[in-house]
């Protein structure tokens, strides 16, 4: 029961040491976030997205996967083959 008494207490001792280590570090210098950088953000996301249109096939531009564009289907379409 003491070697558990004093495990706690340790844990507790490094529990309040990291607290007053983060309150008394200074802040980073990064900008805060506020309700105005989130909507600057996201118009400028919006303006980014409609100028570049989605891709059909993502994993294809990757080369992850082969991609089957619309063209080819309609190709196959006007040959006649068929893929099984």
């Amino acid at each position: 029961m003491q070697r558990v008494r004093i495990g706690l207490t340790g844990l507790a001792f490094v529990f309040v040491l990291v607290l007053l280590a983060a309150i008394f570090t200074r802040p980073s210098e990064e900008a805060p976030i506020t309700p105005n950088t989130i909507e600057q953000q996201m118009a400028a996301g919006a303006a980014v997205n409609s100028a570049e249109a989605e891709p059909k096939e993502p994993l294809a531009e990757l080369g992850v996967a082969p991609g089957n564009d619309d063209g080819n289907q309609l190709a196959n379409a006007a040959t006649g083959s068929r893929t099984r």
